[in-house]
Parts: C-alpha cells; structure tokens; sequence
C-alpha cells in the first residue's frame, strides 16, 4: 500500500518552511529546485490539499500545509531514533537498558551515574524501578530487569553475573515516643510481640516470597519501600531493623533512637547481578561506574565479579 505521506515529502516540506525558499532548501538538501517542486506538487495532488501559499514570494505554509508538517514532524523524530538505535545497536550499545535498585539502598547513588550516562548524549533508553526483599533476583528471572543493584540473600544457580558491592549493617531503631524507646536493658522477643513491626514486601512475581523472618508480633504493617518503613517507624506506628546507612538523618536529629534486641540481624551482602547474556556497552558502562560508588554501605569483603 503507497502511502502520499513520505518521509522524503516531510524532509523536503520542513526544509521549505525553515528556510523560506524552495532554492536555498533545496541547497540544504542537496537537490535542485525542480526536484523539491516535483516532490511538493505530488504530495498536493495525492492529498487534494495546496500545503504552500503561492500568492507570495516567500514560500509560506498554507494551513494544511502546518497541519501536515506539525503531524509529520513526530514522524520524522521516530524514523530518527529509530536510525540511532541501528547504529547504536550496531556500535554495541542497547537501544534499551532496564536498572532495578533495591529498595534498602539510596537512590543517589544511581542518579549520579545516570546523570554522567546521559551527559554522554547517547539514544539509550534507560528505565528505572526499585524492587524489594527478593525482587532483586525476580526481575533477572522474570525479565523484568537487566541489572539490578543491591541484590540480597541466597545467589541463584544459572545465568548471573554478580558483583559485591558491601555489606548492609541493620540496627533496631524506633521512635523515642514508642515505649519501646523507654525500655532498660536488651529488649526480648516477649516485648518485641507486643507492638506492630513494620515489614517491606517482597517485590518478586514468580519467585516465592522472601521474609526477612526476625521476630513474631501481634500485628504486622507491610509497606511498598524502604523509604516507608522508616518513615512508619519515625511516626512510631512500629518497630523493626532498619538498613543504619539509609537512617543516619533521623538518628542525628533524634526522630529514631538506637535499643539493643536479643533477636541480632545480620549484616546481609549487597551485589550487583546481571545476567550471563553477553552485554552491550551500556551495561558494562553501568556495572563498572556503579560499582565505584559510594553507597555509605560497610566495606565489602568479597570482590570482583562472578
């Protein structure tokens, strides 16, 4: 099926109408005049429309004419990234690039290589999403990530590149206005049953779901981020282990306090993991700039990659 709207008309009318003349366009374009005429008069047949005001000298768009154009320039910015993306894909670098950030980690961190990746100027589509718990290691499964940063608990057997990035330190942080805050001495498992404990959910889909599984209480609150369970537990709606580098504003200005609990959590690995595919340019740009950064995490044990 021909189309009357072409990409080579689209070029040509906004040539005309940027530069004012059928001539001085058709010098841009490399062509003689009679060749963009030619192009112009076939689209005005094919749509029954005149597109140029020939009453003037200048040449002047018409109101069809800026109704064309204006459509046809969202075509002709889609044909051009389309030709990018060939030529990046070509170069090695991924059209698209998906990065999912755990939640228990800063996101400005991220933001700061993003911005160094985009200053690049290159037409890589990145997205950007936080999962939680097990939702690391579910979005490689599940396709719903191509490299996921702070990746915890046990490593999945197969197809994953990892790299460490350093050890999350959890605290028992509450709010000095909940009676926990109150208490002398090492808070037991009795007193820990007595009041909600917040909880992040496990953000896998296909995976089964992870719980961190530190202590029973009476009632739990399960929220979507990190960033909600520390501002529950500000508000002191409950209790439960927080990630020490994400809370270090709220223990300086007293909004948290630090307690003792004779139920430890355990410092927990974070890494980054992508899959064994071979990666573009993009990726390994990312996992090795990512890796660098300070992440206010305790320093990492293990290195390189695996």
């Amino acid at each position: 099926m021909a189309y009357a709207v072409t990409l080579e008309a689209l070029r040509v009318l906004e040539a005309i109408h940027q530069l004012g003349s059928f001539a001085a366009a058709a010098d841009a374009l490399f062509k003689v005049p009679s060749a963009l005429t030619y192009t112009v008069k076939k689209l005005e047949d094919d749509l029954g429309v005149a597109l140029f005001d020939r009453s003037r000298q200048k040449a002047v768009l018409t109101p069809a004419g800026h109704l064309v154009l204006e459509q046809g320039r969202a075509i002709l910015e889609a044909a051009m990234r389309l030709e990018d993306s060939i030529k990046q894909f070509e170069s090695g670098w991924e059209p698209k690039l998906r990065i999912a950030r755990d939640t228990v980690l800063l996101e400005s961190p991220l933001m700061s290589v993003v911005g160094d990746f985009l200053s690049q100027n290159r037409p890589v589509e990145l997205s950007l999403s936080e999962e939680a718990v097990g939702g690391g290691w579910d979005a490689l499964q599940d396709d719903r990530a191509d490299l996921v940063i702070g990746a915890t608990g046990e490593l999945p057997k197969g197809n994953v590149h990892i790299r460490a990035i350093g050890e999350i330190e959890f605290v028992f942080a509450v709010s000095p206005t909940h009676p926990l805050a109150l208490t002398d001495g090492m808070i037991t498992a009795a007193q820990l049953r007595q009041y909600p404990s917040i909880v992040v959910a496990d953000s896998s889909k296909i995976l089964p779901a992870r719980s961190s599984g530190i202590f029973e209480s009476r009632q739990v609150l399960r929220v979507d981020t990190m960033r909600s369970k520390i501002q529950a537990q500000c508000l002191g709606l409950g209790v439960g282990y927080l990630p020490k580098h994400r809370i270090a504003n709220e223990l300086s200005s007293g909004r948290l306090v630090l307690r003792q609990c004779e139920l430890p959590r355990p410092n927990q690995m974070a890494y980054l993991a992508w899959r064994k595919d071979d990666p573009g340019k993009g990726l390994s740009w990312f996992v090795e700039q990512l890796a660098i950064q300070d992440w206010q995490l305790c320093h990492s044990r293990e290195g390189g990659f695996r």
